[in-house]
């Protein structure tokens, strides 16, 4: 849950960096396991089919989990068979090393038949690999590759490793393959690329490809999608915290609705007095919400817009999401107009806010039971990192799948960005119409044009960038739950339409002076919000873009840089910092008499509090020493320091 589009589901430019010397290896009193603390083996790292050298440091009896440490620091958990022993590298060297003899490889190269023999499976990375395990480098150049390169071990090329095969065919596929490592060695030298230690042949080198992408290596796929393990740390106070959310987060924004629409609606009046059962409940209302909801989806799936490609997944597959949201606004806004013109009594909404409500929570709550019902069919690759804890309540708060579709239908895009964010836009409005009503006014007051017209340019410019969503936490990371269905068809459209909600009861008016401050707050809180956000986006989708070479980064372990200049070289979260602005300029019309219209203002700050510790917390895990590194770069977090 949180803000509308980038902010309220962001994730910082946090992005591992510079190969380091690991940690001291502490002292672990473990079981006999297949690698004891120590072993210097292969470790895969996550999502890829990419092997590095990590160090042993203890094995979890519980979790069945090896915990390893990488060169640069970094620190992960792994499972057995996703370690390799080193031994298996060093053997394929010295076959290797025996197939250089000048002799050796003038017999062999003369038989053609030889070369047609050798096998798919092993890619000049395999013997790249191999190469740099042998014993002490004797060039600079060696030892650039042996502290750089990533490894790229098939399942073939490890078992014969591991069982140091001398047979015929073995010594002539290495000879043949053999003969391709310094034209591989020689491209990663000459020409510079994204990730400078990936060893994969370009797809413009004839022949060469993949192996994981040849038919004949059913295994590779499975080495190359990474089934997600189950979920050791666990968030929002893990399984009890689960049941607390369940209970409380539907409790809440019934409680400020009722409390909101009280004559004085200030805190001392808790609790609210609880209106009869059938109050909470309308056929019509839920009617009302269904037909909103299928609306939204029509639009969603009409071919207006561009398919936009989200990020690599863990098997590395690109999905493509329908990007309209304008266009559905748009459409949206001229049928509530023709709606109005008709007749219709939009008011309603005012009037039936608890019920559509309670409507609303029903149909979220349905369709959390839909998604971890689905998800218990999905395939293991498709779950998602952080709600697969094998807790069932948990798991359901979390969320299970990482992108449930119903064919090409994303429920969790079209959740995000379209029922409650559109929706928030038609409350408002509402809101004001029912102001005009409620109190004999013939326009809206300051505060209500301002409120609506401030929120209104935070969707709309959220749809217009509609893109940038897929490369926030929700998208990328989260799976798609009870919180996130609760957040975006809930949460969103009830609890930040409280300040245009307050306003119908209880009038502030507001001097043209303070208009006009208002404005000028919001409006910089928008261009630091807006710029930072592209600017993250744009490196994020395409680092080595030319209109991005004035940025200063960080390089990393991973190809991948952090970035540590522009907005994101002030604090580690611009895009917050104008977030909270604008929620200042939010709250400011409402004035001072009660705390409730802040509410949205004290959520936040609670909310990116515990966003961002939660981001140390995960950062410093994955990243090791590194991530210190970057904090000692960029030290402040949200508010820069003022000199």
């Amino acid at each position: 849950m949180g803000n509308s589009h980038q902010s309220r589901f962001s994730t910082d430019i946090h992005i591992p960096y510079g190969t380091q010397q690991a940690s001291q290896e502490r002292s672990v009193t473990m079981p006999a396991t297949k690698y004891q603390t120590g072993d210097t083996v292969m470790g895969r790292w996550p999502g890829s089919s990419l092997y590095y050298e990590v160090k042993v440091l203890r094995f979890d009896t519980r979790s069945h989990l090896y915990t390893v440490i990488y060169k640069d620091g970094t620190e992960l958990e792994l499972r057995e068979q996703d370690i390799k022993t080193a031994s298996g590298f060093q053997t394929r060297s010295r076959s290797r090393s025996r197939s250089r003899s000048p002799g050796r490889r003038r017999s062999r190269s003369r038989s053609p038949a030889r070369t047609t023999r050798r096998s798919s499976s092993r890619t000049a990375a395999a013997v790249a690999a191999a190469a740099i395990t042998e014993s002490a480098p004797s060039t600079r150049r060696d030892i650039k590759l042996k502290d750089t390169l990533e490894v790229r071990l098939t399942q073939e090329d490890t078992k014969a490793a591991e069982n140091n095969s001398n047979n015929k065919h073995e010594k002539k596929e290495e000879n043949n393959t053999a003969s391709k490592v310094n034209e591989s060695e020689a491209k990663v030298e000459a020409e510079p690329v994204k990730n400078r230690y990936n060893l994969r042949r370009r797809k413009d080198d004839g022949d060469a490809k993949p192996a994981e992408s040849q038919p004949e290596q059913p295994e590779d796929k499975e080495a190359t999608v990474a089934a997600a393990p189950a979920s050791t740390s666990l968030d929002f106070g893990g399984k009890i915290g689960a049941y607390f959310w369940l209970l409380f987060l539907p409790a809440w924004v019934l409680f400020v609705i009722l409390q909101v629409n009280l004559e004085d609606p200030s805190l001392a009046n808790f609790p609210p007095q609880l209106p009869p059962l059938e109050a909470f409940w309308d056929a019509q209302a839920l009617g009302f919400v269904i037909l909103w909801i299928l609306f939204q989806a029509l639009l969603h799936v009409l071919p207006v817009g561009k398919l936009s490609e989200g990020m690599p997944l863990r098997s590395g597959e690109r999905l493509k999401y329908r990007t309209n949201g304008l266009f559905a606004i748009v459409a949206s806004a001229a049928a509530v107009a023709a709606a109005v013109y008709q007749g219709v009594d939009l008011t309603y909404i005012h009037s039936r806010f608890l019920q559509l409500a309670t409507a609303t929570l029903l149909i979220s709550v349905l369709l959390s039971i839909y998604l971890y019902t689905r998800s218990r069919y999905a395939p293991s690759d498709q779950l998602a990192l952080g709600g697969n804890s094998g807790n069932l309540v948990y798991d359901f708060f979390k969320g299970r799948e990482l992108n449930p579709r119903i064919k090409s239908f994303d429920l969790k895009f079209f959740c995000e960005m379209r029922p409650g964010l559109i929706g928030w836009c038609l409350i408002n409005f509402a809101m004001a119409l029912a102001e005009m009503k409620n109190q004999g006014l013939d326009a809206p007051s300051y505060a209500m044009i301002l409120v609506n017209l401030f929120q209104l340019l935070y969707v709309v410019d959220g749809l217009w960038n509609e893109e940038a969503i897929l490369t926030t936490m929700d998208l990328m990371h989260d799976g798609f739950g009870f919180m996130l269905a609760f957040g975006d068809l809930v949460w969103v459209p009830f609890t930040y339409t409280l300040q245009a909600y307050y306003l119908v009861g209880h009038p502030n008016p507001l001097s043209l002076p303070a208009v006009a401050a208002i404005v000028i707050l919001k409006l910089a809180g928008f261009y630091i919000f807006r710029k930072s956000n592209s600017e993250k986006n744009a490196f994020r989708r395409n680092p080595s873009d030319p209109k991005l070479s004035h940025l200063k980064t960080i390089p990393t372990a991973t190809g991948k840089s952090l970035l540590v200049s522009g907005w994101w070289g002030v604090v580690r979260h611009p895009n917050y910092l104008g977030d909270l602005i604008m929620a200042l300029a939010w709250s400011l019309p409402c004035g001072f008499n009660h705390l409730l219209p802040w509410y949205y203002m004290i959520y936040f700050i609670i909310l990116l509090v515990h966003r961002d510790s939660r981001d140390m917390s995960d950062c410093r895990r994955k990243y090791g020493s590194a991530w210190d590194k970057y904090c000692r770069t960029v030290p402040y977090r949200i508010i820069p320091r003022v000199y």
